[in-house]
């Protein structure tokens, strides 16, 4: 394992590019630390990765796991952006203790929207979707005292509305959501509301009416995104005193 991380931090600063690091700041408001490896053609994300997969799949998942949560210390993006990747390639071995791993490397340093969403897209979502965990495993993610973490339950969701699960259910488990103060949380909220009302105008709306007048508003920008103006009127908050 630890072969592996400094195989990866050597790769990383041989190649880093400082500048093409620079231009991508600017997405993140919190802060960004970066080698530079960003172009999706970069040989560290085709030939690169495969490679380290191959030589060091005797780690299996739990090896895994555990190098993901040391190479997040380290806060370089692309670190975690591999880490990420090595263990998408190693979901169908995902049970719920190792998931409650998985859980873990929002301590250990996924702290931004890019690395939440990919983990959801990659990971989390379609673990969602095939039913191998099962919905209540983000419970306890609800109440994490990490914003991220708290992205990733509505975020994470979103392949569920791909599958038979009930939207009252959906719906029902972000209730403890509706309320949360952070930005990055109310985003991935009306996200998933947005798509969600796309599949179930009917049932979202009336969720929507519900929480119009005490939910933070930037929930329902995004959430009304997609309907027209008068439809998008129907939920502004009514005016206080």
């Amino acid at each position: 394992m630890e072969a592996l991380i400094s195989e990866v931090r050597d790769y990383c600063r041989t190649h880093a590019d400082p500048a093409t690091a620079d231009r991508y700041a600017r997405y993140f408001r919190e802060g960004y630390d970066a080698w530079g490896l960003l172009d999706k053609n970069h040989p560290v994300w085709t030939t690169g990765k495969r490679d380290w997969l191959d030589r060091y799949r005797r780690l299996r998942l739990a090896g895994f796991l555990k190098a993901g949560e040391l190479l997040l210390t380290s806060g370089k993006f692309e670190e975690t952006s591999l880490a990420i990747q090595f263990v998408e390639s190693l979901r169908d071995d995902f049970d719920e203790k190792s998931f409650r791993r998985l859980g873990d490397w929002f301590d250990a340093g996924i702290g931004n929207w890019a690395h939440t969403d990919a983990l959801c897209a990659l990971v989390i979502s379609p673990l969602l979707a095939s039913g191998r965990i099962p919905l209540e495993a983000l419970a306890a993610w609800r109440k994490s005292p990490r914003k991220y973490q708290r992205r990733a339950v509505p975020v994470g969701m979103l392949d569920l509305l791909k599958t038979e699960e009930k939207i009252g259910v959906l719906l029902g488990f972000l209730r403890p959501l509706m309320m949360d103060p952070e930005r990055a949380v109310q985003q991935g909220l009306g996200w998933f509301l947005r798509e969600a009302w796309k599949q179930c105008p009917k049932e979202v709306e009336e969720f929507l009416f519900e929480w119009k007048d005490q939910a933070p508003r930037l929930i329902f920008q995004y959430a009304t995104e997609k309907m027209s103006a008068s439809a998008r009127s129907r939920f502004r908050a009514a005016k206080k005193g």
